[in-house]
């Protein structure tokens, strides 16, 4: 079997439990390496920190060259499975997002997430179905995580939620996905209903609110990510200390709680 088979095939393995598989999500090369290094069985991109690290928004504004290019240093520089976020597919055709979906498998991803927003889940259900295919193409089991937006944006009221989104898991079970993400889902026995109904291992996100991850596995959850909360916090903690620099020119506070630059250096030796 080939690295990219073994993989692929450990990546679905992360996902029959009993505990979640806890991803970090990664925005570099960098950041990957380190959460390998702190021991995480698999490495995940937040879409927000890849779009931040290359001055872009998020939200499907991010060119794909750079999506595909950030792929492969990540992938060059971990030896744990890789996913990717793909947002929507950074587009509406199908097609199109094949072709992307292929070229970030022959970067090194075995993954990927790929999300409803606001649009009709049958044009999800067909970019799917094209993942689905260009894994094939390279004979690759590609994690086709479908993520729905039924409660991040609040897409039917409240006491509809459960239906909707499970009403979406068949619809994206049939297109060939592998896994249902549900960011925003953070009530308990929501959480229980959609995991034993969905017939897809289910993923959450880290939200304020949510249940501790041993809670969440006994509720039926398999998978649980950190979205883009470990960049922003970084981000916050930057741009602290750079404004506590701007205005005193102090250089005590950079050294407090930093790593060393000797143990930064030595993640990357040998790779």
């Amino acid at each position: 079997m080939s690295a990219k088979l073994e993989s692929a095939a450990t990546f679905h393995q992360l996902h029959e439990g009993p505990e979640p598989l806890l991803l970090p999500n990664a925005w570099d090369a960098g950041s990957a390496r380190l959460m390998e290094s702190l021991g995480a069985k698999a490495v995940a991109t937040t879409s927000a920190g890849v779009a931040w690290t290359h001055g872009y928004p998020d939200g499907n504004a991010l060119p794909v060259r750079l999506l595909l290019s950030t792929v492969a240093t990540i992938a060059r520089a971990i030896r744990v499975p890789l996913s990717i976020d793909l947002e929507g597919g950074y587009s509406d055709d199908p097609s199109v997002v094949e072709e992307t979906v292929a070229k970030a498998i022959e970067a090194g991803a075995v993954g990927i997430n790929m999300e409803d927003g606001s649009n009709p889940p049958d044009l999800l259900c067909l970019k799917i179905e094209r993942a689905v295919r260009a894994g094939e193409h390279f004979d690759v089991d590609l994690f086709v995580n479908a993520r729905t937006d039924v409660y991040l944006r609040g897409l039917v009221p409240a006491g509809k939620r459960v239906a909707e989104t499970l009403e979406r898991a068949r619809f994206y079970r049939n297109a060939g996905a592998s896994g249902l993400f549900v960011p925003g889902l953070r009530d308990a026995e929501e959480i229980r209903a959609i995991a034993a109904e969905a017939g897809l291992p289910l993923n959450v996100m880290a939200w304020p609110g949510l249940p501790a991850a041993a809670d969440l596995a006994r509720l039926g959850v398999r998978r649980l990510s950190a979205g883009s909360g470990v960049a922003q916090a970084l981000w916050g903690k930057a741009a602290a200390l750079a404004t506590d620099f701007l205005k005193s020119g102090k250089s005590d506070p950079l050294g407090e709680g930093a790593m060393g630059y000797a143990d930064i250096n030595a993640l990357f030796e040998q790779r």
